[in-house]
Protein backbone atom coordinates (compact mmCIF):
# COMPACT_ATOMS: atom_id res chain seq x y z
CA UNK A 1 0.00 0.00 0.00
CA UNK A 2 2.98 2.31 0.53
CA UNK A 3 3.44 2.41 -3.26
CA UNK A 4 -0.17 3.39 -3.88
CA UNK A 5 -1.15 6.84 -5.17
CA UNK A 6 -3.47 8.97 -3.04
CA UNK A 7 -6.15 11.34 -4.33
CA UNK A 8 -3.88 14.40 -4.12
CA UNK A 9 -1.16 12.68 -6.16
CA UNK A 10 -3.69 11.48 -8.74
CA UNK A 11 -5.05 15.02 -9.11
CA UNK A 12 -1.46 16.27 -9.49
CA UNK A 13 -0.94 13.83 -12.38
CA UNK A 14 -4.01 15.22 -14.15
CA UNK A 15 -3.22 18.87 -13.46
CA UNK A 16 0.47 18.38 -14.30
CA UNK A 17 -0.46 16.64 -17.57
CA UNK A 18 -2.74 19.49 -18.63
CA UNK A 19 -0.84 22.50 -17.30
CA UNK A 20 2.35 21.52 -19.07
CA UNK A 21 3.56 23.70 -21.88
CA UNK A 22 0.14 23.86 -23.54
CA UNK A 23 -1.17 27.11 -22.02
CA UNK A 24 2.13 28.88 -22.74
CA UNK A 25 2.14 27.62 -26.34
CA UNK A 26 -1.47 28.19 -27.41
CA UNK A 27 -2.77 31.19 -25.44
CA UNK A 28 -1.69 33.72 -28.07
CA UNK A 29 -3.09 31.53 -30.83
CA UNK A 30 -6.43 31.29 -28.98
CA UNK A 31 -6.66 35.10 -28.70
CA UNK A 32 -5.83 35.59 -32.40
CA UNK A 33 -8.68 33.20 -33.32
CA UNK A 34 -11.35 34.18 -30.74
CA UNK A 35 -10.30 37.69 -29.61
CA UNK A 36 -12.57 38.80 -26.73
CA UNK A 37 -14.29 35.41 -26.75
CA UNK A 38 -11.06 33.60 -25.74
CA UNK A 39 -12.34 32.68 -22.22
CA UNK A 40 -15.38 31.12 -23.90
CA UNK A 41 -13.11 29.15 -26.27
CA UNK A 42 -11.29 27.67 -23.27
CA UNK A 43 -14.66 26.88 -21.67
CA UNK A 44 -15.87 25.05 -24.81
CA UNK A 45 -12.72 22.94 -24.96
CA UNK A 46 -12.84 22.28 -21.21
CA UNK A 47 -16.46 21.11 -21.30
CA UNK A 48 -15.58 18.63 -24.05
CA UNK A 49 -12.72 17.31 -21.90
CA UNK A 50 -15.04 17.03 -18.88
CA UNK A 51 -17.68 15.07 -20.82
CA UNK A 52 -14.99 12.75 -22.22
CA UNK A 53 -13.59 12.17 -18.74
CA UNK A 54 -16.81 10.32 -17.83
CA UNK A 55 -15.85 7.53 -20.25
CA UNK A 56 -12.32 7.52 -18.85
CA UNK A 57 -13.65 7.23 -15.28
CA UNK A 58 -15.81 4.21 -16.08
CA UNK A 59 -13.19 2.49 -18.24
CA UNK A 60 -10.38 3.19 -15.75
CA UNK A 61 -12.38 1.58 -12.94
CA UNK A 62 -13.36 -1.49 -14.95
CA UNK A 63 -10.18 -2.04 -16.98
CA UNK A 64 -7.46 -0.52 -14.79
CA UNK A 65 -4.20 -0.97 -16.68
CA UNK A 66 -0.98 1.00 -17.13
CA UNK A 67 -1.62 0.90 -20.86
CA UNK A 68 -4.51 3.34 -20.29
CA UNK A 69 -6.09 4.47 -23.57
CA UNK A 70 -4.33 1.73 -25.58
CA UNK A 71 -5.93 -0.98 -23.42
CA UNK A 72 -9.40 0.58 -23.55
CA UNK A 73 -9.39 0.64 -27.34
CA UNK A 74 -8.13 -2.94 -27.61
CA UNK A 75 -10.72 -4.09 -25.07
CA UNK A 76 -13.48 -2.94 -27.43
CA UNK A 77 -12.05 -3.59 -30.90
CA UNK A 78 -9.50 -6.35 -30.29
CA UNK A 79 -6.11 -6.23 -31.97
CA UNK A 80 -7.25 -5.12 -35.42
CA UNK A 81 -6.03 -2.69 -38.08
CA UNK A 82 -8.50 -0.13 -36.74
CA UNK A 83 -7.41 -0.38 -33.08
CA UNK A 84 -3.76 -0.47 -34.13
CA UNK A 85 -4.20 2.63 -36.29
CA UNK A 86 -5.85 4.57 -33.45
CA UNK A 87 -3.18 3.47 -30.98
CA UNK A 88 -0.46 4.51 -33.44
CA UNK A 89 -2.21 7.87 -33.68
CA UNK A 90 -2.01 8.17 -29.89
CA UNK A 91 1.75 7.70 -30.02
CA UNK A 92 2.14 10.19 -32.88
CA UNK A 93 -0.09 12.66 -30.99
CA UNK A 94 2.37 12.45 -28.09
CA UNK A 95 5.10 13.39 -30.58
CA UNK A 96 3.01 16.31 -31.83
CA UNK A 97 2.52 17.51 -28.23
CA UNK A 98 6.27 17.27 -27.68
CA UNK A 99 6.77 19.45 -30.76
CA UNK A 100 4.27 21.96 -29.36
CA UNK A 101 6.12 22.15 -26.04
CA UNK A 102 9.49 22.43 -27.77
CA UNK A 103 8.12 25.22 -30.01
CA UNK A 104 6.91 27.09 -26.93
CA UNK A 105 10.33 26.70 -25.29
CA UNK A 106 12.01 27.91 -28.48
CA UNK A 107 9.74 30.98 -28.55
CA UNK A 108 10.19 31.98 -24.88
CA UNK A 109 13.91 31.21 -24.41
CA UNK A 110 15.32 33.95 -26.73
CA UNK A 111 13.63 36.54 -24.49
CA UNK A 112 16.13 35.64 -21.78
CA UNK A 113 19.14 34.43 -23.77
CA UNK A 114 19.95 35.54 -27.29
CA UNK A 115 23.28 34.75 -28.90
CA UNK A 116 22.43 34.58 -32.60
CA UNK A 117 19.81 36.27 -34.68
CA UNK A 118 16.11 35.86 -35.46
CA UNK A 119 14.74 32.49 -36.49
CA UNK A 120 17.97 30.65 -35.69
CA UNK A 121 17.41 31.27 -31.97
CA UNK A 122 14.14 29.35 -32.08
CA UNK A 123 15.64 26.28 -33.76
CA UNK A 124 18.67 26.21 -31.45
CA UNK A 125 16.60 26.32 -28.26
CA UNK A 126 13.77 24.08 -29.44
CA UNK A 127 16.18 21.40 -30.66
CA UNK A 128 18.51 21.77 -27.69
CA UNK A 129 15.78 21.20 -25.11
CA UNK A 130 14.61 18.01 -26.86
CA UNK A 131 18.16 16.66 -26.88
CA UNK A 132 18.70 17.61 -23.21
CA UNK A 133 15.43 15.97 -22.12
CA UNK A 134 16.33 12.83 -24.09
CA UNK A 135 19.69 12.61 -22.32
CA UNK A 136 17.96 12.98 -18.92
CA UNK A 137 15.45 10.25 -19.83
CA UNK A 138 18.30 7.92 -20.73
CA UNK A 139 20.24 8.86 -17.61
CA UNK A 140 17.53 8.27 -14.99
CA UNK A 141 13.74 7.97 -14.92
CA UNK A 142 13.87 8.99 -11.24
CA UNK A 143 15.33 12.35 -12.28
CA UNK A 144 12.43 12.79 -14.74
CA UNK A 145 9.95 12.17 -11.91
CA UNK A 146 11.67 14.61 -9.56
CA UNK A 147 11.79 17.35 -12.19
CA UNK A 148 8.07 16.90 -12.89
CA UNK A 149 7.03 16.94 -9.20
CA UNK A 150 8.93 20.19 -8.49
CA UNK A 151 7.88 21.79 -11.79
CA UNK A 152 4.16 21.26 -11.09
CA UNK A 153 4.44 23.23 -7.84
CA UNK A 154 6.59 26.02 -9.35
CA UNK A 155 4.40 26.62 -12.40
CA UNK A 156 1.14 26.57 -10.41
CA UNK A 157 2.50 29.02 -7.83
CA UNK A 158 3.67 31.41 -10.58
CA UNK A 159 0.44 31.10 -12.60
CA UNK A 160 -1.74 31.66 -9.53
CA UNK A 161 0.44 34.65 -8.62
CA UNK A 162 0.02 35.96 -12.18
CA UNK A 163 -3.77 35.65 -11.80
CA UNK A 164 -3.83 37.39 -8.41
CA UNK A 165 -1.67 40.32 -9.44
CA UNK A 166 -3.23 40.46 -12.90
CA UNK A 167 -6.78 40.62 -11.57
CA UNK A 168 -5.76 43.56 -9.37
CA UNK A 169 -4.11 45.22 -12.37
CA UNK A 170 -7.30 44.99 -14.43
CA UNK A 171 -8.98 47.67 -12.33
CA UNK A 172 -9.16 50.74 -14.55
CA UNK A 173 -7.33 49.07 -17.45
CA UNK A 174 -8.83 50.37 -20.74
CA UNK A 175 -8.18 47.02 -22.42
CA UNK A 176 -10.82 45.42 -20.18
CA UNK A 177 -13.47 46.42 -22.72
CA UNK A 178 -11.95 43.89 -25.17
CA UNK A 179 -13.79 41.19 -23.20
CA UNK A 180 -17.21 42.64 -24.04
CA UNK A 181 -19.39 40.57 -26.44
CA UNK A 182 -19.04 43.06 -29.31
CA UNK A 183 -15.31 42.25 -29.35
CA UNK A 184 -15.95 38.52 -29.69
CA UNK A 185 -15.53 36.63 -32.93
CA UNK A 186 -18.53 34.78 -34.43
CA UNK A 187 -19.69 31.76 -32.36
CA UNK A 188 -18.35 29.25 -34.90
CA UNK A 189 -14.95 30.99 -34.89
CA UNK A 190 -14.86 30.90 -31.07
CA UNK A 191 -15.71 27.18 -31.19
CA UNK A 192 -12.92 26.65 -33.73
CA UNK A 193 -10.53 28.54 -31.46
CA UNK A 194 -11.50 26.23 -28.61
CA UNK A 195 -10.87 23.15 -30.73
CA UNK A 196 -7.50 24.38 -32.02
CA UNK A 197 -6.28 24.86 -28.45
CA UNK A 198 -7.90 21.62 -27.19
CA UNK A 199 -4.35 20.24 -26.85
CA UNK A 200 -4.06 22.33 -23.66
CA UNK A 201 -6.45 19.85 -21.98
CA UNK A 202 -5.36 16.48 -23.36
CA UNK A 203 -3.14 15.54 -20.39
CA UNK A 204 -6.02 14.40 -18.16
CA UNK A 205 -5.89 11.00 -19.85
CA UNK A 206 -2.58 10.29 -18.08
CA UNK A 207 -4.63 9.46 -14.96
CA UNK A 208 -5.76 6.29 -16.80
CA UNK A 209 -2.18 4.99 -16.86
CA UNK A 210 -2.00 5.38 -13.08
CA UNK A 211 -5.41 3.80 -12.36
CA UNK A 212 -4.01 0.43 -11.09
CA UNK A 213 -1.99 2.29 -8.42
CA UNK A 214 -4.68 4.65 -7.08
CA UNK A 215 -5.96 4.04 -3.54
CA UNK A 216 -9.70 3.50 -3.10
CA UNK A 217 -10.20 3.56 -6.90
CA UNK A 218 -14.01 3.43 -6.83
CA UNK A 219 -14.09 6.95 -5.36
CA UNK A 220 -10.70 8.47 -6.10
CA UNK A 221 -10.44 7.78 -9.85
CA UNK A 222 -13.61 9.78 -10.54
CA UNK A 223 -12.57 12.55 -8.14
CA UNK A 224 -9.11 12.79 -9.70
CA UNK A 225 -10.50 13.24 -13.23
CA UNK A 226 -13.29 15.68 -12.37
CA UNK A 227 -11.40 17.83 -9.85
CA UNK A 228 -8.29 18.18 -12.05
CA UNK A 229 -10.27 19.10 -15.18
CA UNK A 230 -12.59 21.58 -13.42
CA UNK A 231 -9.61 23.22 -11.71
CA UNK A 232 -7.70 23.58 -15.00
CA UNK A 233 -10.77 24.89 -16.88
CA UNK A 234 -11.22 27.64 -14.26
CA UNK A 235 -7.46 28.35 -14.27
CA UNK A 236 -7.34 28.74 -18.07
CA UNK A 237 -10.47 30.92 -18.21
CA UNK A 238 -9.11 33.34 -15.60
CA UNK A 239 -5.69 33.43 -17.32
CA UNK A 240 -7.47 34.24 -20.61
CA UNK A 241 -9.49 37.02 -18.92
CA UNK A 242 -6.37 38.58 -17.38
CA UNK A 243 -4.42 38.37 -20.65
CA UNK A 244 -7.13 39.83 -22.91
CA UNK A 245 -7.93 42.49 -20.30
CA UNK A 246 -4.28 43.53 -19.91
CA UNK A 247 -2.99 43.94 -23.47
CA UNK A 248 -4.43 45.43 -26.69
CA UNK A 249 -5.09 42.90 -29.45
CA UNK A 250 -2.31 44.24 -31.69
CA UNK A 251 0.29 43.72 -28.94
CA UNK A 252 -1.06 40.21 -28.28
CA UNK A 253 -0.69 39.46 -32.00
CA UNK A 254 2.91 40.74 -32.04
CA UNK A 255 3.84 38.64 -28.99
CA UNK A 256 1.62 35.68 -29.92
CA UNK A 257 4.25 33.02 -29.20
CA UNK A 258 5.12 34.37 -25.73
CA UNK A 259 1.98 36.36 -24.86
CA UNK A 260 1.69 35.22 -21.23
CA UNK A 261 5.04 36.83 -20.42
CA UNK A 262 4.03 40.00 -22.26
CA UNK A 263 0.76 40.12 -20.27
CA UNK A 264 2.76 40.30 -17.01
CA UNK A 265 4.48 43.54 -18.09
CA UNK A 266 1.61 46.00 -17.36
CA UNK A 267 1.50 44.80 -13.72
CA UNK A 268 5.13 44.00 -12.91
CA UNK A 269 7.19 45.46 -15.75
CA UNK A 270 10.29 43.64 -16.97
CA UNK A 271 10.52 41.61 -13.73
CA UNK A 272 7.06 40.13 -14.38
CA UNK A 273 8.00 39.39 -17.98
CA UNK A 274 11.13 37.57 -16.80
CA UNK A 275 9.32 35.57 -14.08
CA UNK A 276 6.64 34.31 -16.48
CA UNK A 277 9.28 33.51 -19.09
CA UNK A 278 11.13 31.40 -16.52
CA UNK A 279 7.85 29.68 -15.58
CA UNK A 280 7.23 28.92 -19.26
CA UNK A 281 10.72 27.44 -19.66
CA UNK A 282 10.31 25.27 -16.54
CA UNK A 283 6.83 24.14 -17.60
CA UNK A 284 7.71 23.28 -21.16
CA UNK A 285 10.93 21.55 -20.13
CA UNK A 286 9.14 19.39 -17.55
CA UNK A 287 6.37 18.62 -20.06
CA UNK A 288 8.94 17.53 -22.66
CA UNK A 289 10.69 15.39 -20.05
CA UNK A 290 7.50 13.62 -18.98
CA UNK A 291 6.02 13.29 -22.48
CA UNK A 292 9.20 11.76 -23.90
CA UNK A 293 8.92 9.03 -21.28
CA UNK A 294 5.16 8.69 -21.82
CA UNK A 295 5.52 8.53 -25.60
CA UNK A 296 8.17 5.82 -25.43
CA UNK A 297 5.95 3.79 -23.06
CA UNK A 298 2.97 4.11 -25.44
CA UNK A 299 5.01 2.74 -28.36
CA UNK A 300 6.21 -0.10 -26.09
CA UNK A 301 2.63 -0.97 -25.04
CA UNK A 302 1.44 -0.94 -28.66
CA UNK A 303 4.29 -3.25 -29.69
CA UNK A 304 3.52 -5.56 -26.76
CA UNK A 305 -0.04 -5.83 -28.08
CA UNK A 306 1.43 -6.74 -31.49
CA UNK A 307 0.21 -3.58 -33.23
CA UNK A 308 3.74 -2.34 -33.95
CA UNK A 309 6.79 -4.47 -34.81
CA UNK A 310 8.11 -6.40 -31.80
CA UNK A 311 11.42 -4.53 -32.19
CA UNK A 312 9.76 -1.58 -30.38
CA UNK A 313 9.96 -3.65 -27.17
CA UNK A 314 13.76 -3.84 -27.47
CA UNK A 315 15.97 -1.90 -25.09
CA UNK A 316 18.55 0.69 -26.14
CA UNK A 317 20.78 2.01 -23.35
CA UNK A 318 18.35 0.48 -20.80
CA UNK A 319 15.30 2.31 -22.24
CA UNK A 320 12.71 1.30 -24.85
CA UNK A 321 13.98 1.98 -28.38
CA UNK A 322 10.82 4.05 -28.85
CA UNK A 323 12.43 6.80 -26.75
CA UNK A 324 15.07 7.49 -29.39
CA UNK A 325 12.54 7.24 -32.26
CA UNK A 326 10.15 9.59 -30.42
CA UNK A 327 12.96 12.14 -29.89
CA UNK A 328 14.07 12.03 -33.54
CA UNK A 329 10.51 12.45 -34.86
CA UNK A 330 9.93 15.32 -32.41
CA UNK A 331 13.04 17.11 -33.66
CA UNK A 332 11.84 16.71 -37.24
CA UNK A 333 8.32 18.05 -36.60
CA UNK A 334 9.51 20.96 -34.43
CA UNK A 335 11.90 22.22 -37.08
CA UNK A 336 9.55 21.85 -40.06
CA UNK A 337 6.07 22.95 -38.90
CA UNK A 338 4.77 26.26 -37.53
CA UNK A 339 3.03 26.49 -34.14
CA UNK A 340 -0.54 26.74 -35.52
CA UNK A 341 -0.04 23.70 -37.76
CA UNK A 342 1.37 21.68 -34.83
CA UNK A 343 -1.53 22.74 -32.59
CA UNK A 344 -4.13 21.89 -35.24
CA UNK A 345 -2.61 18.46 -35.93
CA UNK A 346 -2.41 17.71 -32.19
CA UNK A 347 -5.99 18.78 -31.50
CA UNK A 348 -7.34 16.76 -34.44
CA UNK A 349 -5.41 13.71 -33.26
CA UNK A 350 -6.62 13.84 -29.67
CA UNK A 351 -10.20 14.79 -30.61
CA UNK A 352 -10.34 11.74 -32.89
CA UNK A 353 -8.86 9.51 -30.16
CA UNK A 354 -11.38 10.85 -27.63
CA UNK A 355 -14.19 10.26 -30.15
CA UNK A 356 -13.19 6.60 -30.19
CA UNK A 357 -12.75 6.38 -26.39
CA UNK A 358 -16.23 7.86 -25.92
CA UNK A 359 -17.55 5.27 -28.36
CA UNK A 360 -15.80 2.56 -26.34
CA UNK A 361 -17.44 3.96 -23.19
CA UNK A 362 -20.81 3.79 -24.94
CA UNK A 363 -20.25 0.30 -26.34
CA UNK A 364 -19.00 -1.18 -23.06
CA UNK A 365 -21.43 0.69 -20.79
CA UNK A 366 -23.02 -2.59 -19.65
CA UNK A 367 -19.60 -3.85 -18.51
CA UNK A 368 -18.62 -0.57 -16.84
CA UNK A 369 -22.10 -0.03 -15.31
CA UNK A 370 -22.11 3.44 -16.83
CA UNK A 371 -24.78 5.49 -18.57
CA UNK A 372 -24.96 5.22 -22.35
CA UNK A 373 -26.10 8.80 -22.97
CA UNK A 374 -23.00 10.68 -21.69
CA UNK A 375 -20.40 8.72 -23.74
CA UNK A 376 -22.68 8.94 -26.78
CA UNK A 377 -22.95 12.73 -26.41
CA UNK A 378 -19.17 12.92 -25.96
CA UNK A 379 -18.59 10.79 -29.07
CA UNK A 380 -20.90 12.93 -31.21
CA UNK A 381 -19.49 16.25 -29.91
CA UNK A 382 -15.86 15.17 -30.41
CA UNK A 383 -16.66 13.95 -33.95
CA UNK A 384 -18.41 17.24 -34.77
CA UNK A 385 -15.43 19.14 -33.31
CA UNK A 386 -13.03 17.27 -35.63
CA UNK A 387 -15.13 18.11 -38.70
CA UNK A 388 -15.62 21.78 -37.71
CA UNK A 389 -11.92 22.19 -36.92
CA UNK A 390 -10.78 20.71 -40.23
CA UNK A 391 -13.33 22.69 -42.23
CA UNK A 392 -12.68 26.04 -40.52
CA UNK A 393 -8.89 25.72 -40.54
CA UNK A 394 -8.66 24.65 -44.17
CA UNK A 395 -9.07 28.18 -45.49
CA UNK A 396 -6.47 29.79 -43.17
CA UNK A 397 -4.17 26.88 -42.27
CA UNK A 398 -4.10 24.38 -45.14
CA UNK A 399 -0.72 22.99 -44.10
CA UNK A 400 -2.04 22.17 -40.61
CA UNK A 401 -5.11 20.40 -41.99
CA UNK A 402 -3.15 18.48 -44.63
CA UNK A 403 -0.60 17.50 -41.96
CA UNK A 404 -3.34 16.27 -39.60
CA UNK A 405 -5.12 14.20 -42.27
CA UNK A 406 -1.83 12.81 -43.61
CA UNK A 407 -0.74 11.73 -40.12
CA UNK A 408 -4.04 9.90 -39.52
CA UNK A 409 -3.83 8.15 -42.89
CA UNK A 410 -0.17 7.26 -42.28
CA UNK A 411 -0.97 5.68 -38.88
CA UNK A 412 -3.58 3.37 -40.43
CA UNK A 413 -1.46 2.63 -43.50
CA UNK A 414 1.51 1.57 -41.38
CA UNK A 415 -0.75 -0.70 -39.30
CA UNK A 416 -2.31 -2.26 -42.42
CA UNK A 417 1.15 -2.93 -43.93
CA UNK A 418 2.39 -4.43 -40.66
CA UNK A 419 -0.64 -6.75 -40.31
CA UNK A 420 -0.41 -7.78 -43.98
CA UNK A 421 3.35 -8.50 -43.71
CA UNK A 422 2.86 -10.48 -40.53
CA UNK A 423 0.02 -12.53 -42.04
CA UNK A 424 2.08 -13.25 -45.13
CA UNK A 425 5.04 -14.45 -43.05
CA UNK A 426 2.86 -16.78 -40.98
CA UNK A 427 1.09 -18.33 -44.00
Amino acid sequence: MSDKIGLRDAISIGVGGMVGGGIFAVLGLAVSLSRGGTPLAFLFAGMLALITSYSYVKLSNKFADRGGTVKFINQCFGETIFSGGINNLLWVSYIIMLSLYASAFGSYAPNLFAFTGGEMNFHIYASGIIILASIINYYSIKVVGKIESYAVIIKLVILLGFIGIGAYGLVGNPNLEQLSPEKWEAPLQILTGGMVIFVAYEGFELIANSAPDIKNPEKNIARAYYISIIFVVLLYIVIAVVTVGSLPFDKIKTAEDYVLAEAAKPMLGQIGFTIITIAALISTFSAINASLYGGSRVSYEIAEDDELPHQFTYQLWNQPVGLLITAILTLTLTNTLKLESISTAGSVGFLLIFTIVNYVGFKLSADTKGKKAIPLIGCILCAIAVVVLLQQQYSSNKIGVITAVSIIAFCFLIEAIYKWTKKRKSS
